[in-house]
């Protein structure tokens, strides 16, 4: 699976799905200088060491989460429930609250919403990006915490006839560790109102038969008690508000900004569920590429 910073690559090496290059933070990382040149006419010299990646969970569990995924999948498909989704209205400001089960650890999925290419996003029915990341920069780190300014694209179904991209022009708090993140609009066509907020939470899975009457609170409880054998599942818990500029506030304009916003959510959503079923079929990294991995990284848990 490679469910870890950089993943997109190795399945698009491995597969015939459309799931684009590695994904790499060059926040995280340095750029190297090619223009000095040795005085010995030997090859140019790297002065500047490209700083290692930073994750804040343990590669080794994630590894064999997707191999318990992966082993599940062959014997018992997990199959994921459609995502529940709830709109309400007041004085014109719209409240869109989801929930979504996904059959994947939460470390993975949270990596999946913030991929900084947004990739694995893809209608692969219709051969389309459904979000994509135009432009990402850093604004401040504070150890798992980042603040950044990113301009996305969403593709938005115009009367069921074509598709348009929609430009979002965000500011995003992550924090990493938590597995929570705030947004707010620096700019969205034609919405006066838009923000939100989305955690990913764990599930377990296999409370019930590996673990009795000893019901886990937390991953680690879960496992001691399943002897490292449970899987983790998400709940991706969305809270989303927005209000359109006049005069598409306004019924019947109105009404259609509401559900071309649900739907296109929907395609999101499924999306989502898309890649991790496709990684639960996919053979996990053999142990070399994992060790090599980890030599790229550091995983930090005391932030």
């Amino acid at each position: 699976m490679g469910v870890f910073p950089g993943f997109g690559s190795w399945i698009n090496q491995n597969s015939q799905q459309p799931l684009k290059d590695e994904s790499k933070r060059s926040e995280n990382g340095e750029s190297k200088s090619v223009s000095e040149k040795d005085t010995n006419n030997n090859p140019p010299v790297n002065k500047k060491k490209k700083k290692k990646e930073v994750v804040y969970y343990n590669l080794r569990e994630e590894m064999i989460q997707e191999r318990l995924w992966h082993e599940a999948e062959k014997k018992h498909p997990w199959h994921d429930p459609p995502p529940k989704i709830k709109v309400t209205n007041k004085k014109g400001l719209y409240h869109m609250n989801i929930e979504l089960t996904v059959g994947m650890s939460p470390d993975s999925i949270y990596d999946i919403l913030i991929d900084p290419k947004g990739d694995l996003f893809f209608d692969r029915k219709k051969w389309r990006d459904l979000m994509k990341n135009s432009s990402r920069k850093v604004l401040k780190e504070n150890g798992p915490r980042q603040v950044i300014k990113v301009e996305k694209t969403v593709a938005f179904n115009f009367f069921s006839l074509t598709s348009i991209p929609i430009p979002l022009h965000l500011i995003m708090e992550e924090n990493r560790k938590d597995l929570t993140t705030k947004y707010k609009k620096e700019k969205v066509m034609l919405m006066k109102v838009f923000h939100g907020n989305y955690k990913v939470e764990p599930i377990y899975v296999d409370q019930e038969r590996l673990c009795k009457k000893r019901l886990p609170k937390s991953p680690e409880e879960y496992k001691k008690c399943s002897r490292g054998q449970g899987k983790l599942a998400s709940k991706l818990t969305i809270n989303q508000y927005f209000e359109p500029y006049p005069p598409f506030n306004l019924p019947p304009l109105s009404w259609y900004i509401r559900g071309s916003t649900i739907k296109t959510s929907k395609n999101l959503l499924n999306a989502l569920q898309a890649t991790a079923l496709f990684l639960r079929e996919t053979e996990p990294l053999p142990e070399e590429a994992i060790a090599a991995r980890e030599k790229e990284i550091v995983q930090a848990h005391d932030f």
